[in-house]
């Protein structure tokens, strides 16, 4: 909105639903001043850290609270945001003419030195390129020049960002705390020594975990499948951060102006998980598994107290029961939650891991409702998946929840898994029955009077760095078929079910093990209107079926179940797993054994390092 005087803003904000995504000026957000790039000695750095989803979903994300923090830290780099605007908005500039800008300064994106977005699903493409367009920057990286912004990718997909590599111009694998500032003193250097864009990228591509798609040339067999990745001749290897409490945790974090989908105080208590659930794509590419002190955990809890003013306060990741010290964290958070009445939430509990001591410390605060992931509904199936979860251990952490007070119990599931039956979608409801009855059988003063159980399912989607990448995902007509079946078990009415859309779950799977080719089709299905095709009711599927036909077989290729052998798009990149290692597994999934925890046997899968000492499985 720079240019535009105070009643035409106000006439603006006026006009679409929910302005306080667009105004600015929340607590705790960073103005640096017009004079920024002037009144300084050295080279200044601006960044636009670009979040592509609405307002509520990208304030609701950690590592954008965090990047800011550490970007704005520096006092000759100012960070400002930006995230995709809803529809409304969207045809307000589309049709004025104007661009799109930061929150900050309302500067368009097209001024800044840097654009960074952090990406952490496949179906916020098509906002990528919307922002782009708006913010006066060409979409293709080929087409810009010295005067464009450099624009940057990190996030949790970027494992295999090559459906989007045309687009950008670099691309962070892996955690960004210490290669974020890396990349900025890179940024001072060009400006200070007046590097072209290209000599900037080849140095850039130097920096551990960054990655230059322009280096790179893609060749094809007849058949679609990759033939040879031409470029560099080494790994992108991941950026790893092996002490946690060396890594920033916002301690006074912006607070939205309007309420956000995880409208709470958060830290990351632990990186990584040392389970391996053969599903699980963050399971394998954030290893090794590391902590946060506790001590360090309580300090940033006083802070975060003191300075904001939630009413719950979430311990993130992903999986809370497996910090070693939560239940003494617990025990020591309470003083200062429970005299202010702050609820403390595990998002990412284990069935096997929530005992009677945990639940009751929990208890004394307020209770949320409690969510657990079984995601298979047979113990055969949990095996194929590793799971690592017995039915008895599920019972026995319902019995314990109700007996401490919960009576909202949320249940995830997955449908559509490698060799998944009509028994295993049957064992889903059979499941959910037998924790009810778990209920149903303590003595009334014992619970609380009413049982709300929400069964949630999604759809698998193969995913790269993973046992399953090799496996097929099955077709609409089959998800239709599982979700109709399930949906007829669940007959008991204190149980609600949600599932998610089929179509936009075959178009995740594709773009998950997606290529280069994949570009043009992202670009068709942006140009014919798609557009926040993570919301249900702006998925188009019509749109992405007709620019699926660019590839021959269409989405076809990408979610039939791939060859043992194939080179894939994304193996020049190194997440500290080794490919032989997930064969192994992909091979013991279907013989239905089971990998032990990293907590209890080393899996040799190729990780350095583990937690903040050296893996048991040393280099193998």
């Amino acid at each position: 909105m720079m240019g535009m005087d105070e009643a035409g803003r106000r006439a603006l904000l006026r006009a679409v639903r929910k302005p306080g995504r667009y105004t600015g000026g929340e607590r705790n957000s960073i103005d640096k001043g017009a004079d920024f790039l002037t009144d300084g000695q050295g080279p200044r750095v601006t960044a636009a850290l670009c979040f592509p989803d609405l307002y509520e979903i990208g304030m609701s994300n950690l590592a954008i609270q965090i990047l800011y923090a550490i970007l704005n830290r520096d006092p000759d780099t100012f960070c400002q945001r930006c995230f995709a605007p809803d529809l409304d908005m969207r045809e307000i500039l589309k049709s004025r003419g104007m661009p799109l800008t930061t929150l900050e300064r309302g500067q368009p994106l097209s001024e800044f030195d840097l654009v960074g977005f952090s990406l952490h699903y496949e179906l916020a493409y098509t906002a990528v390129l919307d922002m782009l367009d708006l913010g006066g920057i060409p979409l293709w990286a080929q087409d810009r020049g010295e005067d464009d912004p450099l624009v940057i990718a990190g996030g949790p997909i970027t494992c295999n960002l090559e459906p989007m590599a045309p687009f950008f111009d670099a691309i962070l694998l892996g955690d960004g705390e210490e290669a974020v500032p890396e990349m900025i003193g890179l940024v001072k250097e060009k400006k200070q020594q007046g590097l072209g864009r290209q000599a900037f990228l080849e140095h850039l591509a130097g920096i551990k975990g960054f990655y230059v798609p322009s280096l790179y040339k893609e060749h094809y067999l007849p058949d679609g499948r990759l033939s040879q990745l031409e470029g560099p001749d080494r790994k992108v290897t991941k950026r790893l951060i092996l002490d946690l409490d060396q890594a920033a945790m916002p301690e006074e974090p912006i607070i939205p102006n309007i309420e956000v989908v995880h409208d709470r105080m958060v830290m990351e208590v632990l990186r990584g998980c040392a389970r391996g659930c053969r599903f699980c794509q963050a399971g394998f590419t954030y290893r090794p598994l590391r902590e946060r002190s506790k001590e360090t955990l309580l300090a940033t809890a006083g802070k975060l107290i003191a300075e904001t003013g939630y009413d719950e306060l979430g311990l993130l990741s992903l999986s809370t029961t497996d910090y070693s010290q939560l239940e003494s964290l617990v025990r020591e958070l309470l003083p200062l939650t429970e005299p202010r009445h702050i609820n403390l939430s595990l998002p990412s509990l284990r069935l096997d891991a929530f005992d009677f001591d945990l639940a009751k410390e929990m208890a004394r605060t307020r209770r949320a409702g409690l969510t657990f992931a079984p995601e298979a509904g047979t113990q055969r199936l949990r095996d194929v998946i590793n799971k690592n979860l017995s039915e008895e251990e599920m019972t026995r952490a319902a019995e314990t929840a109700f007996r401490n007070g919960w009576d909202r119990l949320k249940l995830y599931f997955m449908l559509g898994l490698p060799t998944e039956t009509d028994q295993d979608v049957e064992g889903i409801a059979s499941l959910v029955n037998r924790l009810m009855a778990v209920w149903d059988h303590l003595p009334r003063e014992e619970r609380s009077k009413r049982l709300n159980v929400t069964v949630s399912t999604s759809f698998f989607i193969p995913k790269p760095f993973t046992p399953f990448q090799w496996s097929r995902q099955i077709s609409p007509e089959e998800m239709a078929g599982k979700q109709k079946q399930l949906a007829a078990l669940l007959k008991d009415r204190r149980v609600s079910f949600r599932w998610n859309d089929f179509e936009s779950a075959r178009l995740e799977g594709v773009l998950s093990r997606g290529d280069r080719r994949l570009a043009d089709v992202i670009f068709q299905a942006w140009q014919q209107g798609a557009y926040l095709d993570a919301w249900h009711e702006h998925f188009q599927a019509d749109i992405w079926q007709q620019a699926l036909e660019l590839i021959p077989g269409g989405s076809s290729f990408y979610t039939s179940q791939r060859d043992l052998d194939e080179l894939f798009p994304w193996d020049h990149m190194d997440v500290g797993v080794s490919k032989a290692f997930l064969k192994r597994e992909w091979e013991k999934a279907g013989l239905g054994q089971v990998t032990p925890s990293c907590y209890d046997l080393c899996s040799a899968c190729g990780s350095q390092v583990y937690r903040t000492g050296v893996c048991p499985g040393g280099s193998l």
